[in-house]
């Protein structure tokens, strides 16, 4: 257990520093996006690509983790929905975003690197896989949702049906801005690059490495800030009784879905590998995804609720994530 401290430890009081340091003015809020935007387009796809490059093809993408994992993260979006939709005035559109919430962890900005200070650098190659699936798949799926619910006072604003935003459009505009992140694009190119033997010169490879090395601190710091000024920004106060269901199917019920359907893939004969499985599970077993309030508040729902659950989640999941970490035997 003291081993696993060691490394969870850190990663969760370099988010605390962020927050603590936006919300004393240290960090002034006009830096928060320029922060998040050097982690989001300099170092983590630094950082994925040199993952990218370190394993070969077979072992950055399982499809068997993949299905376990997509499986897993369709069954937390239907559960989210049957549990909220409708209870408490949450109509679609907010139910659909805390389904996202709720299947949606926070895989890059920390999870791919604390599973690969945790297990070691062959974690990578599952963890990235749940970046894919969540950036492209269940972020898509989820937003479809949410646009399937018209608002009357969004209706007077269009003349002409045709000019109505449908679902499918809006997971249209979702998958193309899943496209536009860098993320995915470092991962592939860091694999077709190893496939193909392409080396980078000597400097450039140096500066792709200091900046994916800074990838770490300066996305955990971030995270922090992130919360600050989510928490800031929200126009509403979510009672907690539409908070914590949210909030602890995250950090147990997702977990134990990814271990469920890998168990079931084992008994139907695939082969799964118990080492990705628990990357996997642990992968799951993360708070959620900071970004998801950003995405609440440009498609209009109540991004007060979904701050307060990726506020909790991140809290509570110090001592469930070290828990669980402890309970598959992992030896840091």
């Amino acid at each position: 257990m003291q081993a696993i401290f060691a490394v969870t430890l850190p990663f969760f009081a370099l988010v605390l520093c962020g927050y603590l340091a936006a919300r004393q003015g240290v960090l002034p809020a006009a830096a928060i996006p320029g922060l998040n935007a050097f982690v989001l387009f300099f170092a983590l796809p630094c950082m994925l690509y040199g993952f990218g490059t370190s394993m070969p093809l077979a072992q950055l993408i399982d499809p068997v983790l993949l299905l376990i994992y997509l499986a897993a993260a369709g069954l937390m979006v239907f559960f989210a929905l049957a549990i909220t939709w409708g209870r408490g005035g949450i109509d679609l559109r907010n139910a659909a975003f805390g389904a996202l919430v709720a299947a949606f962890p926070n895989t890059g900005f920390m999870g791919v690197p604390m599973l690969v200070a945790l297990m070691g650098p062959l974690a990578a190659g599952p963890a990235i896989g749940t970046v894919l699936v969540d950036l492209v798949i269940t972020s898509t799926l989820c937003i479809a949702l949410a646009e399937a619910q018209r608002d009357p006072a969004e209706e007077e604003a269009y003349d002409d049906d045709r000019d109505r935003p449908t679902a499918a459009s809006a997971a249209l505009r979702s998958l193309r801005g899943a496209l536009a992140n860098p993320l995915p694009w470092a991962i592939a190119l860091g694999a077709a690059s190893a496939a193909v033997g392409l080396m980078l010169p000597g400097p450039v490879l140096q500066v792709v490495k200091m900046l994916g090395d800074a990838a770490t601190p300066v996305a955990l710091f971030t995270i922090g800030a992130v919360l600050w000024r989510a928490r800031q920004h929200a126009h509403s106060r979510t009672p907690a009784r539409l908070v914590l269901p949210v909030v602890l199917m995250k950090l147990l019920l997702h977990p134990a879905l990814v271990l469920a359907m890998g168990l079931l893939a084992k008994a139907a004969g695939l082969a799964v590998s118990s080492f990705g499985l628990t990357v996997l599970v642990m992968m799951a077993a993360l708070p959620s995804a900071s970004n998801v309030s950003l995405l609440a508040e440009r498609y209009g729902a109540d991004n007060g609720r979904i701050a307060r659950i990726i506020m909790a989640s991140t809290v509570l999941a110090f001592g469930s994530f070290t828990l669980l970490a402890w309970a598959f035997g992992i030896a840091a």
